[in-house]
């Protein structure tokens, strides 16, 4: 097995490449652009927004030309960065989830300091209105994938990613693994089970560490005495926290991320190894969020929110 595993360790060849995006292709009407697309959505958008403005009694005629500049000055930062496909994907699977009756939130995060996302009804808060900023989103000094969390109703999140794999391919859509890692806890049951240790030994020990976020058996010993009393009286208690020290923060189990949907241009097998779980008929990437982004998997994050359940219900 081993000899076997060295000889296709020997075989395999991969170059990562970093620095680039490899985005999914929006399919744009004959005789357009991404770049004209956006543009002219844009446009429309706000000013459906500016007359919804005038129905409602709110004088916005004064501020039309600011309003105007600023789009445009938005529309020159998201061209020049290469990202109008970005916010056109997005626009397009919110309309779709809206035009399904599907509850969609009015934006979260940095995005809601966009007017284009407002204009594309990607947001529905007015950044002008609230004095939010562009360049918390997006900024041309420090090029980053703009990152927008969309909100929908807990039930019927599923149904929008049907649409987006269903439009681009299901190869080329996938949801992102997320590991489980040993904590502190966890790691001393599972060394203690692995070293034969009568169970209700190792439970007294593991209910010793403090009930404390990101606690680590390093803070747990300078925190409590009675765990290092017993590390120190106790050599096979003292060989428990070695090994589990050692182990601590390993990955334990591969599960789905809660929201992180990933959608490229061509196959994923392409760019990421991919993962099936045994009890979950979900495809994952093996890699983890962060390591997607490095090389240059796009994720867009579908959040599933209770609350705009319940206020649908």
């Amino acid at each position: 097995a081993i000899t076997n595993t060295i000889e296709i360790a020997q075989r395999c060849n991969l170059e990562l490449k970093f620095g680039e995006y490899h985005l999914p292709d929006f399919p744009a009407p004959e005789g357009e652009t991404l770049e004209s697309l956006i543009d002219g959505m844009a446009i429309k958008g706000l000013e459906r927004r500016l007359n919804a403005f005038a129905s409602k009694g709110i004088d916005a005629e004064s501020q039309r030309l600011h309003y105007h500049e600023r789009l445009q000055k938005e529309l020159r930062v998201i061209k020049g960065m290469g990202f109008p496909g970005y916010f056109l994907i997005v626009a397009d699977f919110i309309d779709y989830a809206k035009g399904k009756g599907i509850p969609v939130g009015p934006g979260r995060g940095s995005a809601v300091g966009s007017l284009v996302a407002y204009s594309l009804g990607i947001t529905n808060l007015d950044p002008i209105k609230h004095n939010l900023l562009f360049e918390r989103f997006l900024n041309p000094d420090r090029i980053s994938m703009p990152d927008i969390d969309v909100d929908f109703c807990f039930e019927r999140r599923d149904e929008v990613i049907k649409y987006v794999t269903d439009k681009y391919g299901s190869d080329n859509v996938s949801q992102i693994i997320t590991f489980g890692q040993l904590k502190a806890r966890a790691c001393i049951r599972d060394v203690g089970r692995a070293l034969d240790m009568p169970y209700a030994e190792v439970d007294k020990i593991a209910k010793l560490i403090p009930e404390e976020l990101d606690i680590t058996l390093k803070k747990a010993l300078e925190k409590e005495p009675r765990l290092l009393k017993l590390t120190q009286d106790d050599p096979r208690v003292k060989d428990l926290i070695t090994v589990a020290g050692a182990l601590e923060g390993l990955p334990r189990h591969a599960s789905t991320h809660a929201s992180g949907v990933v959608i490229a241009n061509k196959p994923l097998v392409e760019y990421a190894p991919m993962y099936m779980s045994p009890k979950d008929p979900v495809v994952t990437t093996q890699y983890d969020m962060e390591d997607v982004e490095k090389i240059g998997l796009v994720k867009f994050d579908f959040l599933g929110l209770k609350t705009l359940t319940i206020m649908d219900k």
